[in-house]
């Protein structure tokens, strides 16, 4: 009898689970669609985002250079042994210049500000529940959503591209280093590769992953944390919750944005 009815309850429990992501994913739905019409209706809070932009973007901005330095280099490295076993090193550059900007740079950049920001956002505004101070900002007549949400929504999505634009030029530096160092090659050789081997289509895709990916990250770290249930408690499972999460949606759309800019482009 026990048996049989824990084995029962199995297809409830996990039913249950289901249903638990079904709603929080139409919670953050629409709470991403609320924090997005609120850009094109009054008052807007542009000194929120110049704040959150300066804490996002220039706070980011010394881990992504090195990150970014030292992969550029590791690339080279790697590649660097079957370069020269096939007397191919003239296609280092190439080969740096298309991971770098396709596939390496928006995508690690995005998971640095991931761990970095997406947490810093779930703590602060998780914090902000906790103590109930969104209560009292809705009893003042502010909406928090559009006080709290959308300016950071707006800042990551101003400052994601600019980032990665620097550590697409930071990689392309740090794999230039390394490819002299290890195979000799020029500046000019290695520079000219570079941005010859660069189509349209590598170009917007390496501009438009970091936009898909500014808003997962801000949108997740802020329904993270205005979600927050369970105090203090609630607030460090919201921040870990927040940097897991987003991390693997930003891999995860990284397969679909990318081959949906193959298919444009035939690439």
């Amino acid at each position: 009898m026990f048996e049989a009815a824990e084995t029962m309850s199995i297809p409830s429990l996990f039913g249950e689970k289901v249903k638990r992501w079904v709603f929080a994913l139409q919670d953050y739905t629409l709470l991403s669609i609320q924090s997005l019409a609120n850009v094109f209706t009054p008052p807007q809070y542009w000194r929120d985002t110049l704040e959150q932009m300066d804490l996002i973007g220039v706070g980011s901005l010394s881990i992504v250079a090195i990150a970014a330095l030292f992969i550029g280099g590791v690339t080279v490295l790697d590649t660097a042994s079957q370069f020269s076993r096939f007397g191919m090193t003239a296609l280092t550059g190439q080969a740096v210049s298309i991971a770098m900007v396709r596939e390496l740079g928006p995508t690690i950049t995005a998971l640095l500000v991931a761990g970095r920001n997406a947490s810093g956002i779930a703590s602060e505004l998780g914090s902000m529940v906790v103590t109930e101070q969104i209560d009292a900002m809705r009893a003042l007549g502010t909406d928090p959503i559009r006080k709290l949400m959308t300016p950071r929504v707006l800042a990551t999505t101003f400052v994601l591209p600019l980032l990665v634009a620097i550590a697409d030029f930071l990689g392309l530096v740090g794999g230039y280093i390394m490819a002299y160092l290890t195979l000799r090659v020029g500046a000019v050789q290695f520079w000219t590769q570079a941005v010859d081997s660069l189509a349209f289509g590598d170009l917007i895709t390496g501009l438009a992953k970091p936009l898909v990916f500014a808003f997962i990250i801000a949108t997740i770290g802020c329904y993270q944390g205005l979600r927050v249930r369970g105090g203090t408690e609630g607030v460090g499972r919201a921040t870990t919750s927040a940097v897991v999460v987003s991390s693997v949606t930003i891999l995860i759309a990284n397969l679909f944005v990318d081959r949906l800019f193959l298919y444009i482009f035939n690439l």
